[in-house]
């Protein structure tokens, strides 16, 4: 690389290396500053997480689309171990399926297996890393197999991993809604610690194959149903037109999942192809997809949809199978254990055991697979906000590189907005308070988490207004508590914000206000009152503020002229006489208090704030 000038900052220097994707060496070999250096190594290494990320998500689309292209069984499952051996790049990977018949699992795909012996063993549930995880239907994995005493260890599997050469193994359960399948590993042949990372990418991977097996299954079953319906001509002609639908929905649903489409295209291809309408609901009970004539869904978008409470949807839930009931349809949409939704259909009838409704439940495999896109992208992306919400309200990094940032997600941070802290009745439910935040909130700002409190920037002025219509909008789905500062201008002020809001908000559950959204001045010496960790200097400046500033750069004494006006009972003539000046000049200073604290600062409510204020400045230390 060309020298550059002398003259050249450090921080240019670095900030030219990460611009041209330098590496970890190159940063660590500059000569610059620790802390520059420091830095510009936290951003190199955020870089690459998030490059990581991205890859990770990129090879699990590939990898959709590739087994949605495929109808052969072994096909699919050579297919699954080559992915798994090259997305975690280990020595071999290998599937076992579970024998129903037997109790076990049998090794049924390898790649890079050299072991005869290794390619023909079964495991019993409960023997060695595989059987405990077919077992307990959990993930499990160890840097050393031999050495590791969790599993219960058999003379016939160890001989067997010891003739593969085999040291680390990491394997998951493959699971497709309540059906166990079997165990997807990835395995070593020299000792290897795998990361949480690389475990959750080997489940989203066996998660893919299981429903994939299972899809081919159902194709594999479908041809089966073909060959013994040729016994009756009738028979066998209606049945024909089924599986020739069914064909033509496995191809046109695989074009759409190849294509990168969504749900919306699932639904229209699915009342192309047999009719009536169709609607896709998430598992919040939320509309998000319809097609044909469907029954309207509520008023606003977000609220739950009629259609998610009424048979034959709440039966539907987790069966992964087919339910009727009267001229309506349901069938679960899932990924694993995780439910992801509802496919619910009507205006239509399907026979029973017929072709159609095997369409309908691949229809529902493949809407699982979308949806679990969808959500796996927007975790993602959600991730990437909450990490800058941590920045801001923790005060971290350069304040012009968190301005830029915050606008690149819709909010100017030189503009006015506020901010708002959230909490609900589930602690379990934060994901979804998170994405009900974020819908709530919209393109006006950025929703993210700290500290277990549920943060929103959002560009707004009025910040009683908005907490209060925020906390409307989430208790159609449950009750969450909302506490609003602001208007706020700049990054510097966002954490002080964030400790007022967090504050007022365990404030108004203290005070029995949970469900409800209010802004920090709207609660007053109660908050200071009830909160966890009261900041008795931040109420005194918020309620003498600019008085005490007035005073400061002038110095006047308008704090002390109230304190006289009070402690005279609000008469001039005796506070004039208290402080031995004329009547007249007391009713300047209290016209120029007014002007400072507002023409309402003598009503009741204003004065018990202030009087507090103006006593408990006396018992601060100066």
């Amino acid at each position: 690389m060309a020298s550059r000038p002398t003259s050249e900052s450090a921080a240019l220097r670095l900030l030219r290396l990460l611009a041209n994707n330098g590496t970890v060496a190159e940063i660590t070999g500059l000569d610059a500053p620790e802390t520059e250096r420091d830095l510009a190594l936290r951003i190199r290494e955020d870089f690459d997480r998030r490059r990581r990320r991205e890859a990770e998500l990129s090879a699990l689309v590939e990898t959709a689309r590739d087994l949605a292209s495929l109808s052969d069984p072994n096909g699919v499952l050579d297919a699954i171990v080559r992915r798994a051996r090259a997305l975690l790049g280990t020595d071999l990977a290998y599937l076992t399926l579970f024998d129903p018949d037997r109790g076990d699992t049998y090794m049924r795909a390898t790649d890079g297996s050299i072991s005869a012996e290794f390619q023909s063993v079964r495991l019993g549930l409960g023997d060695g890393l595989g059987g405990l995880a077919a077992k307990t239907r959990k993930a499990y994995w160890t840097a050393d197999y031999f050495a590791d005493h969790r599993f219960q260890h058999t003379g016939a599997i160890d001989h067997a991993v010891a003739d593969e050469g085999i040291v680390a193994i990491c394997g998951t359960p493959l699971i497709a809604v309540d059906d166990f399948v079997g165990v997807l590993f990835a395995a070593n042949r020299s000792p290897r610690p795998f990361s949480h990372d690389e475990v959750a990418l080997l489940g989203s991977l066996a998660t893919l194959a299981a429903v994939s097996i299972v899809q081919v299954r159902a194709l594999a079953e479908t041809e089966l149903a073909l060959a013994a319906l040729s016994e009756a001509h009738d028979t066998v002609r209606r049945h024909t037109a089924g599986v020739e639908r069914a064909a033509a929905a496995h191809d046109r649903f695989a074009d759409l999942v190849l294509g990168g489409g969504g749900a919306d295209d699932i639904t229209k291809a699915l009342v192309d192809l047999l009719g009536g309408w169709a609607v896709v609901l998430d598992d919040e009970g939320v509309r998000r997809s319809e097609a044909g004539d469907a029954p309207a869904g509520p008023r606003d978008p977000s609220d739950r949809d009629p259609l998610a409470d009424l048979p034959p949807a709440p039966s539907a839930f987790g069966s992964g199978r087919l339910t009727q009931h009267g001229d309506r349809y349901a069938v679960g949409i899932a990924a694993g254990h995780e439910p992801l939704g509802l496919l619910v259909l009507g205006g239509l009838e399907l026979a029973a055991d017929d072709a159609d409704q095997r369409t309908v439940e691949r229809a529902a495999m493949v809407t699982a697979l979308v949806m679990l896109f969808a959500r796996q992208t927007a975790d993602a992306q959600q991730q990437m906000r909450t990490d800058l919400v941590a920045d801001l309200v923790a005060g971290r990094g350069d304040p012009a590189e968190l301005a830029t940032a915050a606008r690149a997600y819709g909010l100017d941070p030189n503009r006015p907005f506020c901010l708002l802290a959230v909490v609900g009745d589930d602690p379990a439910g934060r994901r979804a308070l998170v994405m009900s935040t974020h819908a709530a909130v919209g393109a006006r700002g950025i929703v993210g988490e700290h500290d277990g409190v549920v943060v929103a920037l959002v560009s707004e002025t009025g910040a009683g207004a908005l907490a209060s219509s925020v906390s409307a909008r989430l208790g159609r789905s449950g009750r969450a508590t909302v506490a609003g500062v602001g208007p706020l201008e700049g990054v510097a002020a966002v954490p002080a914000a964030f400790t007022e809001a967090v504050r007022t908000v365990r404030a108004m559950v203290a005070l029995g206000h949970t469900g409800t959204g209010a802004a920090a001045a709207d609660l007053g010496f109660a908050g200071l009152v009830v909160g966890s960790e009261p900041d008795v200097g931040a109420y005194v400046q918020s309620t003498l503020g600019p008085v005490a500033a007035y005073d400061d750069a002038r110095g006047t004494d308008l704090v002390g002229t109230l304190e006289a006006y009070f402690a005279a009972g609000g008469s001039p003539r005796h506070t004039a006489t208290a402080l031995h000046v004329h009547v007249n000049t007391v009713a300047q200073r209290l016209e120029r208090i007014a002007a400072l604290l507002g023409p309402s600062w003598q009503q009741p409510d204003r004065v018990l704030e202030i009087q507090l204020a103006l006593r408990l400045r006396r018992l601060m230390p100066r």
